[in-house]
């Protein structure tokens, strides 16, 4: 089930949200089991065939949490690593055997020239993303930082409906003591004003910008993966239009998932953060996909030792786990590539702060700081070419034809069509104010909660939105928002799915 279709927005989040508060009226554990069962039925909508998987992997790790949590409760010279080690495999070994199998024996049968055979394996919706969230959860219990274990709770926080598709990536201490506070149950309607708001402009900004630019990446990869070349104009269209598409589209998804989860009392973390107006790509790596940059700082860069063992060490470690994390996003080389390709990025951006600070640098003013963003998006523009293309030798083709080798340009029309939606996009990218900006003095995410906002990561949030854009409660913007509504609900029969969908 999508949140930008009719099934969704009429039927299911209507009758989810006035039976959640009704319940609640009467039980905060029924609300609660409502929800859970809600979430549930969501996720079946999609293919009911893997329910079963989903709760089997609630149930083995809830218990391999209560377990680690009793035993984490005993005097230290008993604990051990093992049941933590045994559950984060268990999962890891679910994930590959999904995500990854066909990959593997694919490229085994090419390299040695065997004939293994393996059906085909759908991968079930959002394994990544509830897997990294229980993988999570292990670890913070081992650490000891887990107090809580209702299980209904705990299959809440996993399978909660906003984000059990595509993230955020959650942590059990920003989730668990939410759904247990009395007041979750309890209607807000200042929560309800902000959330629908907050929702319907992520459902504006997915149907009305990502879904237009669609229509111009999609038939130039295209064409690449069947043989063409673009000429250099066309190309540029193309890797633009795809750049500014992931853009739209995963804040859209991001903003979307907020605000329903505020409709219910409940926030999230922020997930996305203005990426493409980051001065370096550590900045980027701060604002893109936050959580999961987080989860794999926490749970792989600082295990593998951080930047505890000299520069060479760090840089090692930098570069796998943006490998990792590429290999992440989907079992091909290009994502393989485009992970390393951001590795090889942060090394140098490390490299070069180092130097700079040494030298007594500053960044340049206006012109520095100008020039580093720039450089900074033309180099993830490269970096979503190998993660859209279908085949290294596409992506190969694409970043020649981007550098003139094929000619300059065909038709100026189709070019300049293109534009017209390029342009401003990039202008709504650089010059307007993201979520938290427009919606701060509301308090929208998890970070903005004082009792979390101490052990997550806020990341970079400069000031507020100019004040004709920040949100107020007023006839005026319950009008427009309206008609935002109206207007986005009107392009529903162009459904596409979520980018991240398939990750």
């Amino acid at each position: 089930m999508l949140f930008n279709s009719y099934i969704f927005i009429f039927i299911f989040l209507p009758v989810v949200f006035f039976g959640f508060y009704q319940i609640g009226k009467h039980s905060h554990a029924l609300a609660c089991s409502w929800l859970a069962l809600a979430s549930l039925f969501f996720y079946g909508w999609w293919d009911i065939h893997y329910v079963p998987l989903l709760l089997s992997s609630i149930a083995f790790n809830y218990i391999a949490g209560y377990f680690i949590g009793h035993q984490v409760a005993q005097p230290s010279h008993s604990r051990s690593k093992l049941p933590l080690a045994t559950a984060i495999t268990a999962n890891l070994l679910l994930l590959g055997y999904f995500k990854y199998a066909n990959f593997f024996v694919e490229n085994l049968n090419s390299a040695v020239g065997t004939s293994l055979l393996l059906e085909q394996i759908v991968l079930p919706l959002g394994i990544s993303f509830f897997t990294f969230t229980q993988i999570a959860f292990l670890v913070d219990t081992y650490q000891g930082k887990v107090k809580e274990y209702n299980f209904v709770h705990y299959a809440l926080f996993v399978t909660y409906f906003p984000h059990l598709i595509a993230g955020p990536v959650l942590h059990h201490k920003e989730m668990m003591p939410q759904f247990a506070e009395r007041k979750v149950v309890q209607m807000d309607l200042q929560n309800v004003a902000v959330g629908l708001s907050i929702f319907v402009l992520g459902l504006t900004k997915k149907v009305w910008i990502a879904d237009s630019l669609a229509g111009y990446a999609t038939p130039v990869f295209s064409a690449v993966a069947a043989g063409s070349h673009p000429m250099l104009l066309e190309a540029w269209v193309g890797a633009l239009a795809y750049t500014l598409q992931l853009y739209f589209d995963f804040s859209a998804y991001s903003d979307m998932a907020i605000g329903l989860s505020l409709m219910f009392n409940v926030r999230l973390p922020m997930n996305f953060n203005s990426p493409y107006k980051a001065k370096n790509i550590i900045d980027f790596w701060r604002r893109w996909h936050m959580t999961l940059s987080r989860f794999l700082r926490d749970y792989l860069y600082i295990p593998l030792g951080g930047n505890r063992h000299g520069k060479a060490q760090r840089y090692v470690n930098l570069t796998l786990t943006m490998v990792l994390g590429g290999f992440w996003h989907g079992a091909g080389w290009t994502f393989v590539i485009w992970g390393a390709l951001h590795g090889i990025y942060l090394m140098i951006n490390h490299a070069w702060q180092g130097f700079a600070q040494r030298m007594s640098w500053g960044d340049g003013g206006k012109l520095g700081r100008f020039s580093a963003g720039t450089l900074t998006f033309l180099a993830v523009v490269i970096g979503w070419v190998f993660f859209r293309a279908d085949s290294v030798s596409s992506a190969i083709s694409m970043l020649q034809s981007m550098i003139g080798k094929h000619g300059v340009m065909d038709h100026w029309v189709p070019v300049r069509e293109a534009l017209k939606v390029i342009v401003p996009s990039l202008l709504c990218v650089f010059l307007l104010p993201n979520l938290r900006q427009i919606f701060l003095g509301y308090r929208p995410t998890c970070e903005d909660l004082s009792s979390v906002a101490r052990t997550t990561d806020a990341g970079p949030t400069s000031g507020v939105a100019p004040p004709l854009l920040q949100w107020r409660p007023s006839t005026l913007t319950a009008w427009a928002i309206a008609a935002c509504f109206l207007l986005s609900v009107g392009e529903l029969t162009k459904v596409s799915e979520f980018l991240y969908f398939q990750f």
